[in-house]
């Protein structure tokens, strides 16, 4: 047998480098990196001597650089993906949040923290966490539970069969999801004699599994049994490929459609059958078709909560859920009758079947209604008012067109943009699995480096950019241009929303009801400038819109400021959300939104 010697590192690296896609790229690209003790000298001298052929990009935060390779891979729909590598201790848990992201959002990212000393000798290194009960406990261990798939590398052969593990899931349409391989900093430098063989470029496959003819049938019967059907789009829509299959899907057989936020932008908001969105976040022509549906047809959904408001907008009596899904989790949830296949395969199985079976036409006048509703609360304000959120995205639809991506993660804008934003298809973006604060910009370099040709619109305010924006300075070093449309309502002015419609009164969420000696004043224009971004502050909603148009052609990301006004809400659309309001309280609007909640959650369905 043909042998190579290498240390695990460096098999590591050469292993990655050769695993591609079917269209023949790397499906690894390549490797965010901070290195320090744990990974440095392993690891950062095996991607020293491969940066030529397996690309490393230094971020400034182990959580950011992570956020960057999740979006790059949502971006990619699940078919390319990066890796990301830290030191032990804090490098390492940084990394966390990240790998929750994921996991929620079942996408694929590989984690590589440095770990402690397989051999124990220097025990307790620095930053070793002890486990004063388990002596093969390490920091990494808080991996696990956010982990698809974890592995720890004590030996340097074990990467023969982590790797391919590894590989497998983060290709799995039904198991995709985050993976780590926690790695031992002796085991990095330890050589080994490695078959060359293991070093073959390798394509990975993605799978379409098809349906039970049992599921198949059952699933035809009850779509033709129905009365006024609704497909639920999910993201599992966009990962599967299958957007132009569901617009047949829809057209053939006139089903109307809402799409989630994970789904949103699969089909071009113009197209006559797209009723918006469904939910806490949807339209009001959405989820009148909602409440009014005898059978949901989820395609790709793991419905969510925002999706369902909380369980209460599918609240026709007979109403039955048919759900397409990769998973069988997901498929039977709430006793729903499941079709477990890839949705691309199902849909053009489930048209077959039904022949020429067509609906009643669904309520267009609401869907054009609808949009007279948003058109106005796009028009600017009059006078000095500050903008409210909605007219801001009024300014950034009108500024951008279908080249474009809007992107969000958190606070005011995902809400906002679901319901208001009229997404062409494949331009929209939305971290909501975990609504993590924080993903926005480096979100948006991720998104940039898989869309080089799209203009990437990052929509975020004041209070998720302080939570994690260091990646603005890694996105000049890198020249990856993208738009910052940053809100400025003085803190968490979604989360106040929330807490005044509980019957809280306003309290540590906006800066000034926050407690503080001195007044906040954040100079968010000299501090996204000091990172190298081409800043500029706006007074209105028609200066947003000519700094939108200079920012598409830039060379380097741009940072827009506008301030806005946290009180009002999108003012249209929506559905209640169960947020759990205290039986007691001595303030009287308490006890006024706790009585509102009882009588929402009588009417929560439970599930069969």
């Amino acid at each position: 047998m043909s042998t190579i010697r290498l240390t695990a590192a460096q098999a590591m690296v050469k292993w990655l480098s050769v695993q591609m896609t079917e269209e023949g790229e790397r499906f690894i690209e390549g490797i965010w990196a901070i290195f320090g003790h744990g990974n440095v000298a392993g690891i950062g001298e095996a991607l020293y001597h491969a940066k030529e052929t397996f690309p490393t990009w230094r971020g400034h935060n182990e959580q950011t650089m992570a956020h960057a390779a999740i979006a790059y891979a949502k971006t990619h729909k699940r078919r390319r993906a990066m890796a990301v590598t830290s030191s032990i201790g804090p490098g390492a848990t940084n990394m966390v949040t990240a790998a929750a992201l994921a996991h929620v959002n079942r996408l694929p990212v590989l984690f590589i923290p440095g770990d402690v000393f397989a051999n124990r000798a220097p025990d307790p290194v620095l930053q070793q966490i002890e486990d004063f009960d388990d002596g093969t406990v390490s920091a990494n261990d808080c991996f696990r539970p956010v982990s698809r798939y974890f592995d720890r590398i004590s030996r340097p052969e074990h990467i023969l069969t982590a790797l391919p593990r590894a590989l497998r899931v983060m290709t799995d349409p039904a198991n995709c999801g985050p993976v780590t391989l926690a790695f031992c900093q002796d085991t990095q430098a330890e050589a080994y004699d490695y078959p060359t063989d293991f070093f073959e470029p390798k394509v990975w496959y993605i799978r379409r599994p098809e349906p039970d003819q049992r599921e198949l049938e059952a699933a035809v019967a009850a779509i033709k049994a129905a009365k006024k059907p609704l497909i639920v789009a999910g993201g599992g829509v966009i990962y599967a490929q299958a957007e132009a299959d569901l617009l047949a899907f829809a057209n053939k057989h006139n089903i109307p459609f809402v799409e989630t936020q994970a789904g949103k932008g699969a089909i071009d908001w113009e197209n006559d059958l797209h009723f918006g969105a469904p939910g806490v976040t949807g339209t009001a022509c959405g989820n009148k078709l909602a409440a009014e549906a005898d059978l949901v047809i989820g395609v790709g959904t793991r419905f969510q909560d925002f999706t369902t408001g909380s369980w209460t907008v599918f609240s026709a009596p007979c109403r039955k859920i048919l759900s397409i899904n990769i998973h069988g989790y997901d498929g039977q949830k709430r006793g729903a009758q499941p079709l477990i296949a890839d949705a691309k395969v199902a849909l053009a199985k489930l048209t077959a079947a039904l022949g020429n079976t067509r609906f009643a036409d669904p309520d267009f006048a609401a869907r054009k209604e609808w949009f007279v509703t948003t058109d106005a609360l796009f028009a600017a304000p009059e006078g000095n008012a500050l903008p409210t959120d909605a007219q801001i995205i009024g300014a950034v639809t009108r500024a951008t067109g279908k080249d474009s991506i809007v992107m969000s993660a958190a606070g005011t804008m995902p809400g906002a943009l679901h319901v208001l934003w009229r997404a062409a298809a494949g331009g929209y973006h939305m971290e909501y699995g975990f609504s993590c604060m924080g993903y926005e910009v480096a979100g948006a370099m991720g998104i940039k480096m898989a869309a080089p040709e799209k203009h990437v619109v990052c929509m975020v305010g004041d209070g998720s950019y302080m939570m994690a924006n260091s990646e603005l300075a890694t996105a000049v070093m890198m020249g990856i241009p993208f738009t910052v449309v940053l809100t400025d309502n003085r803190g968490y002015g979604c989360i106040n929303r929330l807490q005044q419609g509980c019957g809280g009164a306003p309290f540590n969420n906006l800066l000034d009801d926050s407690y503080h000696v001195n007044p906040a004043h954040i100079d968010f224009v000299a501090h996204a400038g000091s990172m190298g971004a081409i800043t500029r502050k706006v007074g209105s909603v028609a200066e947003l819109e000519a700094a939108m148009a200079e920012a598409k052609g830039a060379s380097l990301p741009t940072v827009i400021l506008i301030e806005t006004d946290p009180a009002p809400g999108t003012g249209a659309g929506g559905s209640w959300w169960d947020v759990a309001v205290p039986e007691v309280s001595e303030r009287p609007q308490v006890n006024a939104a706790r009585e509102k909640y009882e009588q929402n959650i009588a009417r929560q369905w439970l599930g069969n």
